[in-house]
């Protein structure tokens, strides 16, 4: 299936995008998963939060969120990575994953990775930084790519 990637800063977005965007991590995270937690967290309409999508016949199909913090300086946070369960094992979600940590460049980067996606982020550099704990009732470890 091809698939057109789509970039956006939060405050670009139409109020159409946005809610595909929300209505797919909504699908995978909250129903899929089994997993009620606050998906509206506040964080994707932050100036300095940027989106990408793949769209395929006019439907969004995977997401990724890519959020920039400064508590201690520059760093980047990836979340809400996801793919529709009809297009997974295609490669969309690495598709993502490569363009926001293009993004990112050499700056740190940091995930809240659920356990079983540790290999996959570890080939793309990231490494644990902390001992596994439960984020609503789902096991993650923190990880991290550059910086330290």
């Amino acid at each position: 299936m091809a698939a057109t990637l789509h970039r956006s800063w939060s405050y670009d977005l139409s109020t159409s995008t946005l809610y595909e965007l929300l209505k797919l991590r909504v699908e995978v995270f909250v129903v899929e998963q089994k997993c009620p937690y606050p998906e509206l967290d506040g964080r994707d309409l932050e100036p300095e939060t940027r989106h990408f999508w793949l769209e395929s016949d006019g439907e969004v199909i995977a997401t990724i969120r890519l959020l920039e913090e400064h508590q201690d300086g520059k760093t980047f946070r990836i979340g809400r990575l996801c793919a529709r369960t009809d297009v997974r094992g295609e490669g969309h979600t690495t598709r993502l994953l490569q363009a926001a940590l293009a993004e990112v460049g050499s700056d740190p980067c940091v995930i809240n990775a659920q356990t079983y996606l540790v290999d996959m982020y570890a080939k793309h550099g990231f490494k644990s930084v902390g001992p596994e704990f439960p984020l609503d009732g789902i096991p993650h470890v923190p990880m991290q790519r550059g910086g330290n």
